[in-house]
Parts: structure tokens; C-alpha cells; sequence
């Protein structure tokens, strides 16, 4: 059974920005440990862990939008075309059994959003969704702040410091996790 962990992130960072450059040592630590990466596609921490997976031979899953007028990078091993953003969203999340979150803008936190109120909603099975950097804590300590996010919700959570750390979190907390109807992204 195919076992595809979702990576969000950035798609306007550089390669020598911190979470480009934490994002192919994610990708080639769960294409080594056996995982299928999934990521939006294009560019930024997306390439990067796209990268990372293809050159230790992993298997690479691009969700695309097709009103995007950009190519998807050439590192993905297929491309699953959407016709919409919440078709897109269905597709990043109901099939994964992890998620790695780096840093990004609004489209990286929406994703985040989705998949953590999933979660605490229960429509989402327990799966882990690790927040990689540093940028994470201090941000969901201000959801907590100025939002309705009580501990408990932020018990959902893990945080890493480094790719190692994050990949270690999604091999030990997705050992359980099992998705219906895996093989089929359509």
C-alpha cells in the first residue's frame, strides 16, 4: 500500500532560503524511509522536496491546478491535474497519512488551516501534521492569543527543528494511519 506524506510550503522562496534548503533533505529522508511524497507542484519548498524525493528514486506526486499558467516542476513522477482549489485541497489531504508544513504564505497556512480543523473536527482520522522551522511556535502561540486555538488543539500539532527531527515524527506517529482508497488521486 502506497504511503504518501504531503508536504506544504512556499512557493516564492529562493534556493538559499532556510526552508528551501531544508526541503530536499525532507523529501530524500521519506523517499529513503519508503514514503510517496505529495506536494502543489510548482516551485519553491515544492521543488525542493520534489528534488530531494526524485534523486533518491521516490515516488512524486504534483497536484497542479490547470488555470496556473506556470509548468509544474520536472522533478514530479506525475502530475494530477485539478480543476479547482478545493478539489486540489480534497486531494492534498484525504489520502495522506502525514504532513509536513514549512514556511509559506497564505496558500501554506490555508493548507495548515484545513487539515488541523479536520483534525480537531474528527474528519480527518489522527494523523501527524509536523510544523518544520522556526517560524511555527511563535505563530500558533498568537492563534492562541487573539484566536479560539485552546491547548488541546495545539496538542495536534508537532514541531520540528530540523528535516531529520520532522521525518523521525511522521515515521513513528504514521505507523497506524490507514487511508481508503489510496491508489486512486482521481
Amino acid at each position: 500500500m502506497e504511503r504518501i506524506i504531503t508536504i506544504f510550503g512556499g512557493s516564492k522562496c529562493r534556493e538559499t532560503d532556510r526552508e528551501y534548503e531544508e526541503a530536499p533533505r525532507v523529501g530524500q529522508l521519506l523517499a529513503d524511509a519508503g514514503f510517496t511524497i505529495c506536494t502543489r507542484g510548482y516551485s519553491g519548498v515544492m521543488e525542493g522536496a520534489s528534488r530531494g524525493a526524485h534523486e533518491r528514486g521516490g515516488r512524486v506526486l504534483g497536484i497542479t491546478m490547470n488555470q496556473f499558467k506556470s509548468e509544474p516542476n520536472r522533478y514530479l513522477t506525475e502530475k494530477v491535474p485539478s480543476m479547482h482549489f478545493y478539489e486540489r485541497l480534497q486531494r492534498l489531504i484525504t489520502r495522506s497519512v502525514g504532513f509536513i508544513a514549512l514556511r509559506g504564505g497564505m496558500g501554506t497556512v490555508t493548507e495548515l488551516s484545513l487539515v488541523w480543523n479536520k483534525l480537531q473536527t474528527g474528519v480527518l482520522e489522527p494523523r501527524p501534521l509536523v510544523l518544520l522551522g522556526d517560524c511555527w511556535l511563535p505563530l500558533v502561540r498568537e492563534w492562541q492569543r487573539y484566536l479560539a486555538v485552546s491547548d488541546k488543539d495545539v496538542e495536534l500539532l508537532d514541531f520540528a527543528g530540523t528535516p531529520d527531527e520532522a521525518v523521525a515524527i511522521i515515521k513513528e506517529k504514521s505507523k497506524g494511519v490507514v487511508v481508503e482508497d489510496v491508489a486512486a488521486l482521481a
